[in-house]
Protein backbone atom coordinates (compact mmCIF):
# COMPACT_ATOMS: atom_id res chain seq x y z
CA UNK A 1 0.00 0.00 0.00
CA UNK A 2 1.11 3.45 -0.83
CA UNK A 3 1.43 6.04 1.70
CA UNK A 4 -1.90 8.30 1.71
CA UNK A 5 -1.75 11.59 3.25
CA UNK A 6 -5.22 13.87 4.31
CA UNK A 7 -4.27 16.79 2.08
CA UNK A 8 -6.06 19.93 3.48
CA UNK A 9 -6.26 21.68 0.15
CA UNK A 10 -8.18 18.75 -1.49
CA UNK A 11 -9.85 17.53 1.77
CA UNK A 12 -9.31 13.79 1.07
CA UNK A 13 -6.40 11.09 1.29
CA UNK A 14 -4.27 11.29 -1.82
CA UNK A 15 -1.10 9.01 -2.35
CA UNK A 16 1.84 10.94 -0.96
CA UNK A 17 4.27 11.50 -4.45
CA UNK A 18 7.43 13.91 -3.47
CA UNK A 19 8.77 16.12 -6.26
CA UNK A 20 11.82 14.55 -5.91
CA UNK A 21 12.47 10.95 -5.90
CA UNK A 22 13.33 9.83 -2.49
CA UNK A 23 13.57 13.11 -1.04
CA UNK A 24 10.95 14.94 1.45
CA UNK A 25 10.42 18.96 1.86
CA UNK A 26 8.68 19.45 4.92
CA UNK A 27 8.33 22.77 6.90
CA UNK A 28 6.10 22.70 9.63
CA UNK A 29 5.20 26.19 11.43
CA UNK A 30 7.49 26.41 14.96
CA UNK A 31 6.52 28.68 17.75
CA UNK A 32 6.69 32.32 18.81
CA UNK A 33 9.07 32.60 21.36
CA UNK A 34 7.67 34.90 23.90
CA UNK A 35 6.42 32.20 26.66
CA UNK A 36 6.71 28.48 27.58
CA UNK A 37 5.21 25.86 25.19
CA UNK A 38 1.62 24.46 26.38
CA UNK A 39 0.49 21.07 25.76
CA UNK A 40 -1.03 22.23 22.32
CA UNK A 41 2.23 22.89 20.86
CA UNK A 42 3.42 19.44 22.19
CA UNK A 43 0.52 17.84 20.41
CA UNK A 44 1.98 19.87 17.09
CA UNK A 45 5.32 18.61 17.41
CA UNK A 46 5.35 15.55 18.27
CA UNK A 47 2.97 14.72 15.50
CA UNK A 48 5.47 15.94 13.00
CA UNK A 49 7.77 14.42 15.22
CA UNK A 50 6.71 10.78 14.28
CA UNK A 51 5.72 12.07 10.69
CA UNK A 52 9.22 12.56 10.12
CA UNK A 53 10.37 9.53 11.72
CA UNK A 54 8.47 7.27 9.72
CA UNK A 55 9.08 9.23 6.44
CA UNK A 56 13.07 8.23 7.63
CA UNK A 57 11.83 4.88 7.85
CA UNK A 58 10.27 4.57 4.92
CA UNK A 59 14.07 5.75 3.58
CA UNK A 60 13.18 8.91 2.31
CA UNK A 61 15.80 11.64 2.92
CA UNK A 62 13.74 14.28 4.81
CA UNK A 63 14.82 17.91 4.89
CA UNK A 64 12.86 19.04 7.75
CA UNK A 65 12.36 22.78 8.55
CA UNK A 66 10.77 23.70 11.49
CA UNK A 67 11.19 27.97 12.13
CA UNK A 68 11.05 30.16 15.48
CA UNK A 69 8.71 33.20 15.44
CA UNK A 70 11.66 35.16 17.04
CA UNK A 71 9.89 39.19 16.20
CA UNK A 72 6.55 39.54 17.29
CA UNK A 73 3.85 41.58 19.41
CA UNK A 74 3.98 39.46 22.00
CA UNK A 75 7.76 39.23 22.57
CA UNK A 76 8.06 42.46 22.11
CA UNK A 77 5.07 43.30 24.87
CA UNK A 78 7.08 41.05 27.29
CA UNK A 79 10.36 42.34 26.68
CA UNK A 80 8.80 45.48 28.05
CA UNK A 81 7.47 43.60 30.86
CA UNK A 82 10.67 42.68 31.94
CA UNK A 83 12.52 45.95 31.07
CA UNK A 84 14.63 43.79 28.79
CA UNK A 85 15.17 43.67 24.89
CA UNK A 86 13.43 41.42 22.68
CA UNK A 87 16.36 39.35 21.70
CA UNK A 88 16.88 38.26 25.34
CA UNK A 89 13.03 37.35 25.59
CA UNK A 90 13.50 35.14 22.24
CA UNK A 91 16.96 33.49 23.43
CA UNK A 92 15.36 32.79 26.87
CA UNK A 93 12.12 30.92 25.20
CA UNK A 94 13.82 29.28 22.88
CA UNK A 95 16.10 27.33 24.94
CA UNK A 96 12.77 26.33 27.15
CA UNK A 97 11.26 24.60 24.22
CA UNK A 98 14.65 22.79 23.42
CA UNK A 99 14.68 21.86 27.08
CA UNK A 100 10.70 20.59 27.25
CA UNK A 101 11.36 18.94 23.10
CA UNK A 102 14.48 17.10 24.34
CA UNK A 103 12.44 15.70 27.28
CA UNK A 104 9.85 14.65 24.96
CA UNK A 105 11.90 12.42 22.45
CA UNK A 106 11.31 15.34 20.06
CA UNK A 107 14.17 14.50 17.54
CA UNK A 108 15.80 17.79 16.24
CA UNK A 109 15.06 19.53 12.87
CA UNK A 110 17.29 19.65 9.77
CA UNK A 111 17.00 23.17 9.66
CA UNK A 112 15.39 25.53 12.70
CA UNK A 113 15.82 29.16 11.33
CA UNK A 114 15.00 32.57 13.06
CA UNK A 115 12.81 35.03 11.44
CA UNK A 116 15.10 37.46 12.04
CA UNK A 117 17.62 36.11 10.08
CA UNK A 118 15.65 35.85 6.51
CA UNK A 119 14.75 40.01 6.76
CA UNK A 120 16.03 40.39 3.23
CA UNK A 121 13.94 37.28 1.97
CA UNK A 122 11.07 38.45 3.04
CA UNK A 123 11.59 42.38 1.83
CA UNK A 124 12.52 40.20 -1.44
CA UNK A 125 9.19 38.61 -1.99
CA UNK A 126 7.27 41.84 -0.89
CA UNK A 127 9.24 43.60 -3.94
CA UNK A 128 8.01 40.95 -6.53
CA UNK A 129 4.27 40.85 -5.28
CA UNK A 130 4.50 44.96 -5.26
CA UNK A 131 5.92 44.14 -8.76
CA UNK A 132 2.92 41.84 -9.47
CA UNK A 133 0.35 44.35 -7.93
CA UNK A 134 -0.36 42.40 -5.15
CA UNK A 135 0.98 44.78 -2.48
CA UNK A 136 0.24 48.40 -1.37
CA UNK A 137 2.05 51.17 1.13
CA UNK A 138 -0.28 52.59 3.20
CA UNK A 139 -0.02 54.61 6.50
CA UNK A 140 4.05 52.99 7.48
CA UNK A 141 2.98 49.42 6.48
CA UNK A 142 2.77 47.44 3.81
CA UNK A 143 -0.28 45.57 2.88
CA UNK A 144 -1.38 42.51 0.48
CA UNK A 145 -4.30 42.57 -1.83
CA UNK A 146 -6.34 39.93 -1.50
CA UNK A 147 -8.42 40.41 -4.00
CA UNK A 148 -5.58 39.99 -6.61
CA UNK A 149 -5.44 36.48 -5.87
CA UNK A 150 -7.97 34.08 -7.41
CA UNK A 151 -7.65 31.69 -5.46
CA UNK A 152 -8.04 33.06 -1.91
CA UNK A 153 -9.64 30.58 0.63
CA UNK A 154 -9.03 27.50 -1.49
CA UNK A 155 -7.72 26.10 2.07
CA UNK A 156 -10.16 26.97 4.48
CA UNK A 157 -12.79 26.44 1.74
CA UNK A 158 -14.08 29.99 2.27
CA UNK A 159 -15.41 32.33 -0.47
CA UNK A 160 -14.13 35.90 -0.97
CA UNK A 161 -17.33 37.17 -1.62
CA UNK A 162 -18.86 35.76 1.60
CA UNK A 163 -15.63 36.77 3.78
CA UNK A 164 -16.26 39.98 2.54
CA UNK A 165 -20.00 40.49 3.05
CA UNK A 166 -19.43 39.02 7.06
CA UNK A 167 -15.81 40.93 7.87
CA UNK A 168 -16.34 43.68 10.35
CA UNK A 169 -15.90 47.31 10.09
CA UNK A 170 -11.58 47.06 9.97
CA UNK A 171 -10.32 49.21 13.02
CA UNK A 172 -6.94 49.67 10.84
CA UNK A 173 -8.44 52.44 7.92
CA UNK A 174 -4.96 51.84 5.83
CA UNK A 175 -6.10 49.22 4.53
CA UNK A 176 -8.07 49.12 0.87
CA UNK A 177 -9.58 46.31 1.81
CA UNK A 178 -10.60 44.82 5.44
CA UNK A 179 -9.81 41.01 4.38
CA UNK A 180 -5.64 42.68 3.40
CA UNK A 181 -3.27 41.81 5.58
CA UNK A 182 -0.20 43.21 6.95
CA UNK A 183 3.29 42.14 4.94
CA UNK A 184 5.55 44.63 6.62
CA UNK A 185 4.96 46.48 10.03
CA UNK A 186 6.36 50.71 10.14
CA UNK A 187 8.27 51.00 13.10
CA UNK A 188 6.82 52.42 16.21
CA UNK A 189 9.12 54.77 18.64
CA UNK A 190 11.10 52.03 21.08
CA UNK A 191 10.60 48.86 18.99
CA UNK A 192 13.10 46.69 17.16
CA UNK A 193 13.39 47.88 13.38
CA UNK A 194 15.19 47.12 9.98
CA UNK A 195 15.54 49.04 7.03
CA UNK A 196 13.43 48.54 3.99
CA UNK A 197 12.54 50.07 0.64
CA UNK A 198 9.26 51.11 2.76
CA UNK A 199 10.83 52.47 5.73
CA UNK A 200 12.31 51.38 8.90
CA UNK A 201 10.15 48.29 10.45
CA UNK A 202 9.36 44.72 10.88
CA UNK A 203 7.90 41.78 8.73
CA UNK A 204 3.99 40.56 9.51
CA UNK A 205 3.76 37.23 10.67
CA UNK A 206 2.17 35.70 7.21
CA UNK A 207 5.46 36.51 5.08
CA UNK A 208 8.06 34.49 7.10
CA UNK A 209 7.38 31.11 6.72
CA UNK A 210 7.09 31.95 2.86
CA UNK A 211 10.81 33.33 3.04
CA UNK A 212 11.88 30.88 5.15
CA UNK A 213 10.47 27.77 3.49
CA UNK A 214 11.32 28.82 -0.18
CA UNK A 215 15.30 29.52 0.90
CA UNK A 216 15.28 26.04 2.04
CA UNK A 217 13.16 23.61 0.38
CA UNK A 218 12.55 25.83 -2.70
CA UNK A 219 9.16 28.20 -3.86
CA UNK A 220 7.50 24.53 -3.92
CA UNK A 221 7.66 21.97 -1.10
CA UNK A 222 5.78 18.33 -0.32
CA UNK A 223 4.50 18.88 2.99
CA UNK A 224 3.63 21.99 5.09
CA UNK A 225 2.13 21.37 8.49
CA UNK A 226 1.25 23.30 11.52
CA UNK A 227 -2.28 23.01 13.80
CA UNK A 228 -5.92 23.25 12.54
CA UNK A 229 -5.96 26.47 13.89
CA UNK A 230 -3.43 27.52 11.12
CA UNK A 231 -5.78 27.03 8.26
CA UNK A 232 -7.02 30.55 8.46
CA UNK A 233 -6.02 32.90 8.08
CA UNK A 234 -2.24 32.05 8.53
CA UNK A 235 -1.55 29.16 5.84
CA UNK A 236 -4.19 30.81 3.95
CA UNK A 237 -1.95 34.02 3.75
CA UNK A 238 0.88 32.07 2.83
CA UNK A 239 -0.19 30.23 0.13
CA UNK A 240 -1.85 33.87 -1.08
CA UNK A 241 1.81 35.81 -1.17
CA UNK A 242 3.75 32.88 -2.18
CA UNK A 243 2.17 31.48 -5.14
CA UNK A 244 1.47 35.58 -6.09
CA UNK A 245 5.41 35.86 -5.98
CA UNK A 246 6.22 32.57 -7.05
CA UNK A 247 3.74 32.38 -9.90
CA UNK A 248 3.81 28.34 -8.74
CA UNK A 249 2.17 26.17 -6.39
CA UNK A 250 3.41 26.89 -2.75
CA UNK A 251 3.11 23.51 -1.33
CA UNK A 252 1.54 19.72 -2.63
CA UNK A 253 0.28 18.34 0.71
CA UNK A 254 -1.34 20.56 3.61
CA UNK A 255 -1.44 18.63 6.62
CA UNK A 256 -3.18 20.10 10.02
CA UNK A 257 -3.30 18.19 13.41
CA UNK A 258 -6.49 18.79 15.64
CA UNK A 259 -6.71 20.60 18.84
CA UNK A 260 -6.40 19.50 22.37
CA UNK A 261 -9.21 19.83 24.56
CA UNK A 262 -8.75 19.94 28.59
CA UNK A 263 -12.26 17.70 30.32
CA UNK A 264 -14.07 18.43 27.07
CA UNK A 265 -13.27 22.25 26.94
CA UNK A 266 -11.28 24.00 24.96
CA UNK A 267 -8.02 24.93 26.67
CA UNK A 268 -7.91 28.62 27.75
CA UNK A 269 -6.26 30.86 30.47
CA UNK A 270 -9.81 32.95 30.74
CA UNK A 271 -10.95 29.74 32.04
CA UNK A 272 -7.93 28.17 33.92
CA UNK A 273 -7.49 24.83 31.92
CA UNK A 274 -4.35 26.14 30.59
CA UNK A 275 -1.52 24.09 30.97
CA UNK A 276 2.00 24.29 29.90
CA UNK A 277 4.30 21.14 29.31
CA UNK A 278 6.40 21.95 32.09
CA UNK A 279 3.19 22.05 34.32
CA UNK A 280 2.57 18.80 32.89
CA UNK A 281 5.60 17.11 33.54
CA UNK A 282 5.93 17.67 37.50
CA UNK A 283 3.45 14.68 37.88
CA UNK A 284 3.37 12.43 34.11
CA UNK A 285 6.51 11.21 32.47
CA UNK A 286 7.28 13.00 29.61
CA UNK A 287 6.90 9.48 27.41
CA UNK A 288 3.54 9.20 28.83
CA UNK A 289 2.55 12.24 27.48
CA UNK A 290 3.79 11.48 24.47
CA UNK A 291 2.15 8.02 24.31
CA UNK A 292 -1.28 10.23 25.18
CA UNK A 293 -0.66 12.16 22.30
CA UNK A 294 -0.08 9.43 19.74
CA UNK A 295 -2.38 7.15 21.13
CA UNK A 296 -5.20 9.72 19.37
CA UNK A 297 -5.16 10.10 15.22
CA UNK A 298 -3.39 12.88 14.97
CA UNK A 299 -6.89 14.77 12.67
CA UNK A 300 -8.31 14.04 15.89
CA UNK A 301 -9.46 16.09 18.95
CA UNK A 302 -7.96 14.73 22.11
CA UNK A 303 -9.21 15.35 25.43
CA UNK A 304 -6.72 16.43 28.16
CA UNK A 305 -7.99 14.78 31.37
CA UNK A 306 -6.65 12.54 34.39
CA UNK A 307 -8.34 9.54 33.27
CA UNK A 308 -6.96 10.14 29.71
CA UNK A 309 -3.39 10.57 30.37
CA UNK A 310 -3.78 7.52 33.05
CA UNK A 311 -4.27 4.81 30.49
CA UNK A 312 -1.61 6.48 28.52
CA UNK A 313 0.99 5.58 31.54
CA UNK A 314 -0.91 2.51 32.29
CA UNK A 315 0.09 1.29 28.74
CA UNK A 316 3.41 2.71 28.36
CA UNK A 317 4.02 0.89 31.50
CA UNK A 318 2.39 -2.63 30.11
CA UNK A 319 5.16 -1.94 27.43
CA UNK A 320 7.94 -1.88 29.58
CA UNK A 321 7.25 -4.00 32.22
CA UNK A 322 7.10 -6.98 29.18
CA UNK A 323 10.37 -5.60 27.79
CA UNK A 324 11.90 -5.69 30.99
CA UNK A 325 10.72 -9.00 31.86
CA UNK A 326 11.83 -10.36 28.73
CA UNK A 327 15.02 -8.83 29.45
CA UNK A 328 15.33 -10.17 32.62
CA UNK A 329 14.04 -14.22 31.90
CA UNK A 330 15.49 -15.19 28.48
CA UNK A 331 19.06 -13.42 29.04
CA UNK A 332 20.98 -16.35 29.21
CA UNK A 333 24.20 -18.59 28.51
CA UNK A 334 24.13 -19.39 25.26
CA UNK A 335 21.67 -16.64 24.55
CA UNK A 336 22.50 -16.15 21.06
CA UNK A 337 21.98 -19.53 20.02
CA UNK A 338 19.87 -19.27 16.62
CA UNK A 339 16.85 -21.54 16.08
CA UNK A 340 14.76 -21.90 12.80
CA UNK A 341 11.60 -20.13 12.13
CA UNK A 342 9.71 -23.56 12.21
CA UNK A 343 11.58 -24.39 15.88
CA UNK A 344 10.20 -21.11 16.99
CA UNK A 345 6.73 -21.25 15.80
CA UNK A 346 6.42 -24.51 17.05
CA UNK A 347 7.03 -23.24 20.28
CA UNK A 348 4.03 -20.69 20.45
CA UNK A 349 2.43 -20.33 16.86
CA UNK A 350 0.16 -17.45 17.95
CA UNK A 351 3.36 -15.38 19.48
CA UNK A 352 5.36 -16.18 16.78
CA UNK A 353 2.68 -15.19 13.64
CA UNK A 354 2.06 -12.09 15.55
CA UNK A 355 5.66 -10.84 15.82
CA UNK A 356 6.24 -11.85 12.73
CA UNK A 357 3.24 -9.71 10.90
CA UNK A 358 3.87 -6.64 13.29
CA UNK A 359 5.49 -5.16 10.54
CA UNK A 360 3.30 -5.33 7.81
CA UNK A 361 0.29 -4.92 10.07
CA UNK A 362 1.91 -1.65 11.60
CA UNK A 363 3.19 -0.08 8.13
CA UNK A 364 -0.37 -0.34 6.59
CA UNK A 365 -1.61 1.76 9.64
CA UNK A 366 0.82 4.04 9.19
CA UNK A 367 0.79 4.39 5.48
CA UNK A 368 -3.21 5.03 5.98
CA UNK A 369 -2.26 9.01 6.96
CA UNK A 370 -0.02 8.09 9.81
CA UNK A 371 -2.61 6.31 12.05
CA UNK A 372 -0.51 5.59 14.93
CA UNK A 373 -3.75 4.69 17.04
CA UNK A 374 -4.11 1.67 14.89
CA UNK A 375 -0.48 1.28 14.96
CA UNK A 376 -0.25 1.10 18.54
CA UNK A 377 -3.20 -0.86 18.70
CA UNK A 378 -0.75 -4.01 16.94
CA UNK A 379 2.11 -3.12 19.20
CA UNK A 380 -0.56 -3.84 22.50
CA UNK A 381 -1.55 -6.71 20.81
CA UNK A 382 2.06 -7.88 20.39
CA UNK A 383 2.74 -7.22 23.96
CA UNK A 384 -0.64 -9.56 25.15
CA UNK A 385 1.17 -12.53 23.15
CA UNK A 386 4.76 -11.47 24.66
CA UNK A 387 3.26 -11.41 28.25
CA UNK A 388 0.86 -14.73 27.87
CA UNK A 389 4.15 -16.85 26.76
CA UNK A 390 5.96 -15.44 29.24
CA UNK A 391 3.07 -16.27 32.16
CA UNK A 392 3.01 -19.83 30.85
CA UNK A 393 6.33 -20.44 32.62
CA UNK A 394 5.45 -19.17 35.85
CA UNK A 395 8.84 -17.30 37.77
CA UNK A 396 10.79 -19.44 35.71
CA UNK A 397 13.64 -18.27 33.82
CA UNK A 398 13.23 -19.28 29.74
CA UNK A 399 15.55 -21.38 28.38
CA UNK A 400 16.68 -22.74 24.36
CA UNK A 401 14.24 -21.86 21.98
CA UNK A 402 11.63 -20.55 24.65
CA UNK A 403 14.01 -17.75 25.14
CA UNK A 404 14.65 -17.26 21.61
CA UNK A 405 11.56 -16.78 20.45
CA UNK A 406 10.82 -14.07 23.33
CA UNK A 407 13.97 -11.86 22.51
CA UNK A 408 12.99 -12.27 19.03
CA UNK A 409 9.25 -10.45 19.63
CA UNK A 410 10.78 -8.42 22.11
CA UNK A 411 13.06 -7.33 19.49
CA UNK A 412 9.99 -6.36 17.22
CA UNK A 413 7.90 -4.61 19.85
CA UNK A 414 10.72 -2.37 20.33
CA UNK A 415 11.80 -1.40 16.61
CA UNK A 416 8.52 -0.22 16.05
CA UNK A 417 8.11 1.61 19.23
CA UNK A 418 10.91 3.20 18.63
CA UNK A 419 9.78 3.85 14.92
CA UNK A 420 7.20 6.35 16.88
CA UNK A 421 9.53 7.10 19.28
CA UNK A 422 8.56 5.65 21.98
CA UNK A 423 10.32 2.77 24.65
CA UNK A 424 13.38 5.06 24.73
CA UNK A 425 14.61 3.99 28.50
CA UNK A 426 15.92 1.73 29.84
CA UNK A 427 13.04 -0.33 31.15
CA UNK A 428 13.96 0.21 34.68
CA UNK A 429 15.08 3.45 34.77
CA UNK A 430 11.68 4.34 33.20
CA UNK A 431 10.05 2.28 35.70
CA UNK A 432 11.42 3.73 38.73
CA UNK A 433 11.14 7.36 37.53
CA UNK A 434 7.29 6.62 36.97
CA UNK A 435 6.44 5.25 40.07
CA UNK A 436 8.86 7.97 42.16
CA UNK A 437 6.39 10.73 39.96
CA UNK A 438 3.12 9.03 40.65
CA UNK A 439 4.54 8.75 44.82
CA UNK A 440 4.69 12.14 44.42
CA UNK A 441 0.62 12.90 43.54
CA UNK A 442 0.11 11.02 46.95
CA UNK A 443 1.42 14.13 49.03
CA UNK A 444 4.06 10.64 50.73
CA UNK A 445 7.42 11.12 50.48
CA UNK A 446 9.63 8.19 49.45
CA UNK A 447 11.70 8.44 52.70
CA UNK A 448 8.17 8.33 54.88
CA UNK A 449 7.34 5.31 52.59
CA UNK A 450 10.63 3.77 53.81
CA UNK A 451 9.88 5.04 57.31
CA UNK A 452 6.44 3.24 57.07
CA UNK A 453 7.50 -0.13 55.47
CA UNK A 454 10.40 -0.29 58.11
CA UNK A 455 7.53 0.09 61.16
CA UNK A 456 5.35 -2.52 59.32
CA UNK A 457 8.34 -4.88 59.33
CA UNK A 458 8.66 -4.42 63.04
CA UNK A 459 5.01 -4.70 63.39
CA UNK A 460 5.20 -7.91 61.51
CA UNK A 461 8.08 -9.48 63.57
CA UNK A 462 6.22 -8.61 67.07
CA UNK A 463 3.47 -9.92 65.72
CA UNK A 464 1.46 -6.76 66.04
CA UNK A 465 -0.84 -7.71 62.88
CA UNK A 466 -3.45 -5.16 63.87
CA UNK A 467 -1.04 -2.38 63.55
CA UNK A 468 1.25 -3.93 60.19
CA UNK A 469 -2.73 -4.11 58.91
CA UNK A 470 -3.40 -0.18 60.12
CA UNK A 471 -0.53 0.05 58.30
CA UNK A 472 -1.32 -1.31 55.12
CA UNK A 473 -4.94 0.33 54.65
CA UNK A 474 -3.31 3.60 55.50
CA UNK A 475 -1.17 2.93 52.40
CA UNK A 476 -4.43 2.09 50.33
CA UNK A 477 -6.10 4.82 51.04
CA UNK A 478 -3.47 7.01 49.44
CA UNK A 479 -3.16 4.89 46.68
CA UNK A 480 -0.14 3.04 47.60
CA UNK A 481 -0.59 -1.05 47.45
CA UNK A 482 2.75 -2.77 49.12
CA UNK A 483 3.21 -6.48 47.69
CA UNK A 484 5.27 -9.01 49.85
CA UNK A 485 7.69 -11.16 48.17
CA UNK A 486 10.60 -13.05 49.42
CA UNK A 487 12.68 -10.64 48.62
CA UNK A 488 10.73 -8.21 50.42
CA UNK A 489 8.35 -5.57 50.30
CA UNK A 490 7.95 -3.71 47.53
CA UNK A 491 5.43 -0.85 46.61
CA UNK A 492 3.43 0.88 43.55
CA UNK A 493 1.53 3.67 43.17
CA UNK A 494 -2.30 2.72 41.64
CA UNK A 495 -3.75 5.53 38.79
Amino acid sequence: MALQVYNTLARKKEEFIPLEPGKVRLYVCGVTVYDYCHIGHARSVIVFDVIYRYLMHLGYEVTYVRNFTDIDDKIIRRANQEGTDYRTIADKYIQAFYEDMDSLGVLRPTIEPLATDHIQGMIEIIEQLFKNGAAYHSGGDVFYRVDRFNGYGKLSGRELDDMMAGARVEVDENKANPLDFVLWKGSKPGEPAWESPWGPGRPGWHIECSAMGSRYLGQTMDIHGGGKDLVFPHHENEIAQSEMAFGRQFVRYWIHNGFVNINNEKMSKSLGNFFTIRDVLREVHPEALRMFVISKHYRSPVDFSDETVAEAERGLERLYTTLDAVRERASEPGANEEFSEDILKKQDSELYVKASSLSAAFNEAMQNDFNTAQAIGYIFVLQRNIQRFLDKFGRKNLKGQAAALARMSADVLLTHCNILGLLQSEPMEFLDTQRKLKLKSTGVTEDELKELIALRHKARREKDFAEADRIRKELDGKRIQLEDSPDGTTWRVSI
